[in-house]
Formats: C-alpha cells, structure tokens, sequence
C-alpha cells in the first residue's frame, strides 16, 4: 500500500500544529518586542512582565523570549504599534490593533483582507468612537460603548473576516462593537 505510510499521516500533522503554533509564537514575540521598546527590564514594566507571562503561558521558549527583549533594546528597527479602524459587513465597527516593522506592508495586507472579505478601510478616528478603553495591567482593552446587532446574513461574513484578520501575523486582536446577542 504505497503512500500509506503511519509516520506520513504523523508528518502532515505536525507540519499544521507547528504553523499554527509558530504563528502564535510570532504575535507574542512581537507584543514582547513593542512592550520592551520603553523599558527592557520586566521589574520595571509591567507590559512587558504580562507579555512574558502569556508567552510563558504558550510555552515559548525562553531563549526566543530573551532574544526579542534583545531585539526591541539594540534594534534600529522600528517595531510600531497601530491600531487600524475600519468597517465589517452589516455596517459593524471592527478595532484592528497591530505590531508591526513595516507599517506600509501591514496596511495594504490588512486593506486586502478587510475588502476581500466585505470590509472596508476607515479613516482614523470614524470608528474609535464607538468604543472605550479600559487599562487591565498596562494593556489597552477595548470595549464596545453601542453593541450593534448583527444581521443573520451578514454575521458569518463578518466572522470570517475577523478570523481572517486574526491569521495575519502582524495583527494582534481585532475587537468588533458587535453585540453577543
């Protein structure tokens, strides 16, 4: 039985876990890169102690933890943190928080997505409003100040893209005004 091979099935599998898991690894890492850019030591700065704690969490390696602290004190690149606004299918408000060294590649990747998937670019501050920020430890948390309903034919669009947007390594939460409801 050629091409039925156990370790096959075994290798196929662990080639998805391993993207998946890198993927995770990759936005903590830069959350630990951007948190480090004010102050590197963890004592010091609460931000970055929570971001080590969520990787520790995921069981990053301690070594790729110390090299993107490393990486965000001696760096000339800019790791920058953004925060995107745009609008989902059914008219919903979507919050796209981002970190990233090339501000010009993650805005066109991420306009790509948001109209690929029914969204649209917004234009900084026509969204914010609609929500507010609470500081939980030093991380920016934000919620919806008008959940708005999300009409049946429009609420697997709308979650197709906020996953979508999810995958994208540079995005690190996409928050949406829509209701629970």
């Amino acid at each position: 039985m050629s091409g039925h091979s156990h370790w096959a099935g075994i290798k196929r599998q662990k080639e998805v876990t391993d993207k998946k898991r890198g993927v995770v690894f990759s936005k903590l890492l830069a959350a630990i890169s951007a948190a480090a850019k004010r102050d590197p030591n963890p004592d010091f700065n609460p931000r970055l102690r929570t971001a080590i704690e969520k990787a520790k969490a995921s069981v990053v390696p301690a070594d790729n933890i110390n090299r993107a602290i490393a990486r965000a004190s001696e760096s000339t690149d800019a790791v920058e943190e953004l925060v995107f606004e745009a609008y989902g299918p059914g008219g919903i408000a979507l919050l796209i928080e981002a970190t990233t060294n090339s501000r010009n590649r993650t805005v066109a990747e991420i306009k790509k997505v948001l109209s690929d998937h029914g969204g649209k670019w917004a234009e900084s501050g026509s969204v914010r409003w609609a929500f507010e920020t609470d500081t939980a430890g030093m991380e920016h948390v934000w919620r919806a100040k008008f959940p708005q309903a999300v009409p049946n034919e429009h609420a697997e669009q709308l979650a197709e893209l906020v996953e979508a947007l999810e995958e994208y390594q540079d995005v690190q939460r996409v928050t949406t005004n829509a209701s629970d409801e």
